[in-house]
């Protein structure tokens, strides 16, 4: 059984659901932990008021018992306190004649779902496209990437997170072990190490929200404790690299992924860009560099995981940009909704769980059993194996 999950939920209504089936059993689950990365996704500097209303948290409601799980499908919710704003606007019920037309959105913005949505499900209301396509909906993708999480730390394997670049601000590179990393990005603001880039960001971010625009910027994912294996060559669609790749460029208002050196790798020649491969008994099979960001192949090598994600100012802007009005077809500035300005430093976190829930599909693809036990067997033969070869 593969490791997977849905999620459904609006953005306003009463709560967001998802069901995760394929972990194992005994799993044991630390809540906090989970509801930690709730937590990491509001924070951020330039995040907008709703973070102010909502206080996240992942509640399970199936598939855990005394603190493991049972090798049932897990289900999770994530309430929305701002549902109460919106019990009327957004109730299941039928309502009564012409008052369809309260809060009724007819002026699509640019760079949002809602026109493409309106016309393909044929919806007149565009708030029916924009609650479901908005930013929220990570909410519960984090929860289920926060459990994928804790599935990889039982097996030694870590993820860990930093901004690179907020618009014309880009971090120095470091070369921080994943612990010391984790611990630097969380005390600052816009996720990064650097103090000095730290302040330029965060007043960067300010002038941009004070000319009613928003930006973006790039993050990046590291795994560390990789087996050497996961994925195939054998077919397209078994390639870890691609599917980490889809699954990053899944996130809202992300247009671009890279791995390791990425788009770099265009301008130098192939000496600069192989990792070369060495041996010893300590280490194994190992690169010397890891510029292909831990991929051969589609197959992880054993090197750290190494991804970028490009995230696109968001576009619900105090400043609206101009679209078209779908009832009379007239010019009109976008509907305005509640926003962030700058959202970057919580798509890093959202990115996190987003790539640790490939990895960890692609763990139990290769090491899967029923339960916890089995799959530490499994590992343990592949790993012996590994060694002797």
């Amino acid at each position: 059984m593969s490791l997977r999950y849905l999620t459904a939920g609006e953005t306003h209504g009463p709560q967001l659901t998802a069901i995760i089936e394929g972990l194992p059993s005994n799993l044991t689950l630390d809540f906090e932990e989970l509801n930690f990365q709730m937590h990491r996704r509001q924070k951020g500097h330039g995040r907008g008021r709703r973070m102010q209303i909502e206080k996240d948290t992942a509640s399970i409601v199936g598939g855990v018992r005394h603190g493991r799980t049972t090798g049932a499908p897990v289900a999770l919710i994530v309430e929305n306190k701002d549902w109460t704003h919106w019990t009327s606007v957004m109730n299941i019920e039928p309502i009564e004649g012409g008052d369809e037309a309260k809060r009724r959105v007819h002026r699509p913005r640019p760079g949002h779902a809602d026109l493409n949505g309106g016309l393909k499900y044929n919806l007149k209301d565009l708030r029916n496209v924009l609650e479901r396509s908005s930013a929220r909906e990570t909410a519960a993708r984090v929860a289920c990437g926060a459990m994928a999480r804790q599935l990889l730390a039982a097996f030694g394997i870590k993820v860990a997170g930093q901004v690179i670049r907020i618009g014309e601000i880009e971090a120095p590179p470091n070369q921080l072990p994943v612990d010391e990393l984790i611990r630097a990005t969380e005390e600052s603001p816009v996720r990064v190490v650097d103090k000095e880039t730290e302040a330029k960001m965060t007043a960067h971010i300010d002038q941009v929200k004070a000319e009613g625009d928003s930006i973006g910027g790039i993050v990046e994912c590291i795994v560390e404790g990789v087996p050497i294996g996961l994925g195939s060559h054998v077919q397209w669609d078994r390639k870890l690299d691609g599917r980490i790749a889809q699954a990053v460029v899944s996130i809202n208002a992300f247009k671009g992924c890279e791995i390791g050196i990425g788009f770099e790798a265009a301008r130098l020649r192939g000496s600069q860009v192989h990792d070369e491969i060495a041996y010893d008994e300590a280490k194994g099979y190992h690169r010397l560099s890891n510029r292909l960001g831990g991929f051969e192949g589609g197959m992880t090598n054993g090197e750290q995981i190494v991804v970028r994600g490009v995230m696109k100012p968001i576009p619900t802007l105090y400043k609206p940009l101009r679209s078209v009005d779908i009832d009379t077809k007239e010019p009109f500035t976008a509907q305005v909704e509640r926003s962030d300005s700058c959202a970057v430093p919580a798509a890093s976190v959202v990115m996190e769980n987003v790539v640790a829930w490939e990895v960890a599909r692609a763990f139990l693809e290769k090491f899967g059993g029923d339960s916890v036990e089995e799959i530490q067997a499994n590992l343990e033969h592949y790993l012996a194996q590994t060694r002797e070869y």
